[in-house]
């Protein structure tokens, strides 16, 4: 029995059974859609962060999350070391587009860091919604290519049979990761802040708030404001913004400004109902 990270407090919440306990954070739906096909019990991470008491028990657990710059979020780091699960399997999977960068050996050495460990990490290549370095419209147009539903189908069947396994590091992988660092260290982080413009066309419908995971954006007169203090930079509000008023800032350029993406089987109320924080929205 893996018990992680003690937390005092009541109430928590436990599944009894084969049900796993599913808890993902998604942007633009590729995570969230996976933690579907994985199980239907499941909870966002920035809601659960609301939570004071966050003590978890199941005969699996589980995280499905994206890759930030070849790590996990920050935001789901900070549920893993603010939670308590107690359960024989801990596994997770990251999505990402590109390169995953042999993120999985460095999650699990971080993971050991705080004294947990997975039994299980893996990762699955999906659409790459990175706006500065891809095109969205190509993106999409080679979706088929990367076989997801095969590479799911492999996964689901390994959580299920609680196969132990940390994704080999490719050599490549790390070889690719310890570059982008390298250079991330000599130039300075590819982001910038202010990260986004709001355009003339901004209608004010107040999406951009409804998705923000952090509760970074609120209204005023009408448009959107960043608090860029507790920013996730998961670019859920340019995303998602139906008239794609929101852009990057003049310093970054987007490949293509015209295009955006979210899952095609995940809705907009989905991302909604998994990312608002209710805080500074004002319709």
């Amino acid at each position: 029995m893996i018990l992680v990270y003690p937390i005092h407090n009541t109430g928590s919440i436990q599944v009894k059974g084969d049900i796993n306990m599913i808890f993902y954070f998604t942007a633009t739906g590729n995570s969230l859609y996976v933690a579907k096909q994985l199980d239907d019990k499941r909870f966002s991470i920035p809601q659960e962060l609301n939570k004071t008491n966050r003590h978890y028990k199941d005969d699996r657990i589980g995280i499905v999350c994206p890759l930030f710059e070849f790590d996990i979020p920050d935001i789901v780091k900070k549920f893993i070391r603010g939670s308590e699960f107690e359960t024989d399997y801990f596994y997770i999977v990251i999505t990402y587009g590109c390169h995953d960068g042999a993120v999985a050996d460095r999650v699990q050495k971080n993971l050991k860091y705080d004294g947990k460990q997975a039994q299980y990490i893996t990762s699955i290549k999906m659409v790459d919604n990175a706006l500065l370095v891809f095109d969205m419209k190509k993106e999409k147009e080679i979706e088929h290519t990367k076989k997801i539903e095969e590479k799911l189908a492999i996964i689901k069947d390994d959580i299920i049979n609680k196969k132990h396994m940390i994704q080999e590091a490719l050599k490549e992988e790390a070889e690719f990761s310890e570059g982008y660092f390298a250079q991330k260290a000599v130039n300075g982080p590819m982001y910038l802040f202010p990260l986004y413009d709001v355009k003339e066309n901004c209608v004010g419908c107040g999406t951009c708030a409804k998705v923000c995971p952090m509760g970074c954006i609120h209204l005023e007169n009408g448009k959107p404001i960043h608090d860029y203090t507790n920013c996730a930079n998961c670019m859920a509000c340019v995303q998602h913004c139906p008239t794609k008023a929101i852009q990057f800032a003049s310093a970054m350029k987007e490949v293509n400004s015209e295009e955006r993406y979210r899952h095609s089987k995940i809705s907009l109320a989905e991302i909604i109902q998994a990312n608002n924080q209710n805080l500074g929205y004002r319709p």
